[in-house]
């Protein structure tokens, strides 16, 4: 049993109830992991065989994970496809009585059945089955019941084990659907992993909101080509402050011209370069006189949270992009504030 310590001597009839369904569900998740066997290795296979090992979008595209289940099974299930099409397995939900009625058109071959029934006798979920059967379309059974019609019907079934609802009446659907969510999880982040979905395929499923922001990279943002404010080292001070003054980033880059130098990036000059020198006959000087000489600089494929959070550090604005020492880019910290990056 799974043991929880806290504050239990001040528990009221409400928390007593709440801590006892949550002990519940707990000793459900422990014994569904406990009670894993190499069924679930075979779901993972079939599951697989709809999207290949590519973990992105891709032409290899077979079929999809077509997640059914009635009643509370059936709210697990949508947020099982969820999910898995968020990870880069294409998934959604079919409704088992909708089926019945013309949704059965969207199963097709190549596809591959995940129904969800604790009790695994539904009647409204017998003519998505048949369907299944008649077309050779894998299905992949997840009940407590192996003698029941899903469990026998499944070409892969993961049986939960028998453990109590924690519902005090045990009818209500309780830790049977809390292991449902997390065995279907289970199959999402087993499917990553066995494909090597990385941040960038996230990304690509997830470009809006704070975790989509998160993960843009600072290539997304930075400012390339002519944008870039560069000039040669031994430029003159004039025409170096002319390229500085027709872009907008508080800052020019200086590439070396001769031997191990020649393309790289050997110095920045930014206006705070220029208030430590206006003393002097600063436009007879060259920008190697003024630069600052081995600037910080920041690779493309770095997160942009992570180029704002070093700008914050450093107290500066903006970073050359560089890639083997040569600029590539520009990232300003405005970049980063316009895309809600913070």
């Amino acid at each position: 049993m799974v043991q929880v310590a806290g504050r239990q001597g001040s528990s009221t009839p409400d928390i007593a109830a709440a801590r006892r369904v949550l002990l519940m569900e707990a000793n459900g998740l422990a014994a569904l992991a406990a009670g894993l066997t190499e069924s679930f290795d075979r779901a993972i296979d079939l599951l697989l065989g709809v999207s290949g090992s590519n973990p992105g979008l891709s032409s290899g595209v077979r079929g999809r994970v077509i997640v059914s289940g009635m009643g509370k099974s059936g709210h697990v299930g949508r947020k099982i496809a969820a999910t898995l099409a968020s990870t880069g397995t294409p998934a959604f939900f079919v409704h088992p009585a909708e089926a019945s009625h013309g949704d059965l058109g969207m199963v097709m071959q190549g596809d591959v059945l995940l129904c969800l029934s604790n009790s695994g006798d539904v009647p409204e979920m017998a003519d998505l089955i048949a369907h299944a059967k008649r077309f050779g379309i894998p299905l992949v059974g997840i009940t407590s019941k192996t003698s029941s019609s899903l469990g026998q019907a499944s070409d892969v079934a993961l049986i939960l084990p028998p453990v109590e609802e924690a519902c005090p009446m045990g009818l209500a659907p309780t830790t049977s659907t809390t292991m449902m969510l997390a065995l279907g999880d289970a199959l999402a982040v087993a499917l990553m992993e066995r494909k090597g979905f990385t941040h960038d395929h996230y990304r690509v499923f997830h470009p809006g909101g704070r975790l989509g922001k998160q993960l843009i990279k600072v290539s997304d943002l930075m400012h390339a080509g002519p944008e870039m404010p560069l000039v040669a080292s031994g430029t003159p001070m004039r025409q170096a402050l002319v390229t500085m003054a027709g872009r907008s980033f508080g800052c020019i880059g200086i590439i070396g011209v001769k031997g191990r130098e020649k393309g790289r990036l050997i110095g920045i000059m930014t206006d705070g370069d220029l208030r430590r020198h206006i003393e002097g006959d600063l436009l007879a000087q060259t920008v190697d006189a003024v630069m600052t000489k081995s600037p910080i600089t920041i690779g493309p494929q770095q997160l942009a949270v992570e180029a704002l959070r070093l700008m914050n550090s450093r107290r500066i604005t903006a970073f050359f992009v560089v890639e083997h020492g040569r600029p590539i880019g520009i990232l300003h910290m405005h970049d980063c504030v316009r895309a809600g990056i913070t």
